[in-house]
């Protein structure tokens, strides 16, 4: 009989990885980890590691990178801190449902369940941010138990957790192990019933004001949605995360709602009777909409029917099938007021919007900054975008164009994403253009990543929103629980500088005339580059506290709010409706 081919078990893991597709590992060092690590050195031909500078950015770089191309990401993190430090990237995982494999080092065998340094009982840890969570028990079983891990993170679009006791991974075991990745396939989803599919159409026509609220769960679905929008004159509305899903520019597309969106997004939802909700799970949704309104919603999961809000009529179905569907049934209906009223108020607002887009004053305004981006932003630029008062700013302001892409930290809404998701894009995408944008306060958090960027020579170019706050709990603050500002205020600090000393080029944007010269600057830098721009104090428009119907609104509230937002240009929904109805739009 031939001899067996021996492997340590570590590179036995790196084998199965590479067999599904993966060519590298976002991770730190540490010394329960040396197996694995060995591992990574002598499969460095196939399997890159990544070194970021905390474990968090590693997972949250592994998060978004799996967000971004709908496949499996890794990370790894060593024993004790190393697991702990993990898990707020692998929550941003499990709440947008994007498939991780985190493999997570243990002290060895030996050594478990007695009080040894940075032993932890790490398995209770992960219990609740894992779809399989489980720890190596056998060498012989860990290259079977990677697999499994894969294929569970896969099915159910979350985190799977392989633990890895130390000693395990330097055991050699036989190199036999064929892992199951030539047997993936790509899910079937039901069919939609031809017979909900009917009774949709007659909801729709009877309607008055009809209108579309979809969610990434559509992410496949933009020509569908355009065309039943088309076909029966619906406005669209999406979530957050679902910006660029239709384009930015798409006349009937209003913007996402709620607080990070932008007026036309938020108001035709009040006054809606039907809303067609595809591939949507929005926590807040239920604050958003008339709730009077009939609803049909179209899921590929059967659990999220009516899990948030009441509904009229479910469709168990992929979105793109069933708004085909749709779109190839009846005829096509006449536009209706409100139809009318919608696009004309989202005309209005994005002229509103673009009126401030050459305005001087310092600290700079938003839109002045955010239109330099648009004009350098590559076609297929990427976006990884960091969470508070920058949402606000990229969703009312960036135009995606068909081929860029863009991540964010959606349900979970972790601050300090924007770095790291920007350095998981640029390693998933090499060849094309990468920015990160966060706040001050956000880029503070995972700023040591920039150190990573300058490591690898990732050409990214990360922008800083400089304005001394925290500026999305303030306004929560301010116009939530109306009480004094409260540990929101941040120092001042000079990112350009910090930049340099990592060893990335910095830039400083003060007034009007630096904003294009350094954009068009740091976009011809070959490497990593840092924009710290010095931005407005003041506040994003609020959309959830608006002031600006005098048809039932306090007049001197209106005019405050009118004066703090220069929003003399803005006419309130309620104003569109009646110019359609007099036959004016």
């Amino acid at each position: 009989m031939a001899d067996v081919t021996k492997i340590n078990a570590a590179d036995a893991v790196l084998k199965v990885i590479e067999e599904w597709g993966v060519d590298h590992i976002f991770g730190y060092p540490g010394g329960s980890f040396d197996d694995v690590m060995n591992a990574l050195y002598d499969r460095q031909n196939t399997m890159k590691f990544i070194q970021v500078r905390h474990e968090e950015a590693g997972a949250l770089s592994a998060a978004a990178e799996s967000k971004l191309t709908g496949k499996l990401a890794v990370t790894m993190g060593s024993a004790g801190p190393g697991a702990v430090h993990l898990l707020n990237g692998l929550y941003d995982a499990k709440h947008d449902h994007t498939p991780v494999l985190a493999l997570v080092a243990q002290v060895p065998q030996a050594r478990m369940n007695m009080d040894f340094f940075q032993a932890i009982d790490e398995g209770p840890i992960f219990d609740d941010v894992a779809v399989f969570n489980r720890t190596a028990t056998t060498a012989e079983g860990l290259p079977a138990l990677i697999d499994t891990a894969i294929r569970q993170a896969y099915k159910y679009k979350g985190v799977a957790v392989v633990i890895i006791p130390k000693n395990l991974g330097w055991t050699e075991i036989a190199d036999t192990f064929e892992s199951t990745a030539k047997n993936h396939l790509a899910p079937l989803y039901p069919q939609p019933d031809p017979v909900a599919i009917d009774k949709a159409v007659e909801m729709i026509k009877a309607a008055k004001n009809p209108m579309v609220y979809f969610g990434i769960g559509a992410k496949n679905a933009g020509p569908e949605l355009k065309a039943v929008s088309e076909k029966f004159k619906l406005p669209l509305v999406s979530s957050v995360i679902a910006k660029g899903i239709v384009e930015d520019t798409y006349p009937a597309y209003l913007g996402s709602t709620g607080r990070p969106a932008g007026k036309s997004g938020v108001e035709p939802g009040f006054s809606t009777d039907l809303i067609l909700w595809v591939g949507n799970d929005v926590p807040f949704s239920i604050f958003l909409f008339n709730k009077r309104a009939k609803v049909i919603q179209i899921d590929i999961d059967n659990e999220k029917l009516g899990k948030r809000h009441h509904i009229d009529l479910p469709i168990l179905a992929d979105a793109k099938t069933a708004l085909a569907a749709l779109a190839a049934k009846g005829e096509e209906l006449e536009p209706s007021n409100f139809f009318r009223a919608a696009l004309a108020n989202h005309k209005d607002w994005r002229k509103w919007q673009a009126s401030f887009a050459k305005d001087t004053e310092q600290p700079l305004r938003p839109e002045p900054v955010f239109a330099a981006i648009n004009k350098y932003a590559d076609d297929n630029a990427v976006y990884g975008v960091d969470v508070g008062n920058i949402n606000i700013n990229f969703m009312r302001l960036i135009d995606l164009k068909p081929e860029q892409k863009w991540t964010t930290s959606g349900q979970y809404a972790t601050m300090g994403y924007g770095l790291p998701a920007a350095i998981g894009a640029k390693v998933a995408f090499p060849d094309r253009q990468v920015f990160s944008l966060s706040g001050d306060g956000g880029f503070a958090m995972m700023s040591q990543e920039l150190l990573t960027a300058a490591k690898y020579h990732l050409q990214t170019i990360n922008v800083v929103f400089s304005n001394e706050t925290l500026g999305y709990i303030e306004a929560e603050q301010e116009d939530d629980t109306h009480q004094p500002l409260s540990g929101v205020d941040l120092i001042d600090n000079d990112w350009a500088k910090v930049a340099e000393g990592m060893g990335v080029k910095g830039y400083t944007i003060r007034t009007f005339d630096d904003i294009d010269k350094v954009f068009k600057a740091a976009v011809a830098e070959d490497g990593p580059t840092l924009i710290d721009v010095k931005l407005t104090h003041d506040m994003p428009f609020t959309t959830q506290h608006m002031f600006i119907d005098p048809a039932w609104q306090d007049p001197a509230k209106i005019k405050e709010f009118v004066t703090k937002y220069q929003a003399e240009d803005l006419k309130p929904f309620s104003a569109y409706l009646k110019d359609a109805e007099a036959g004016k739009l």
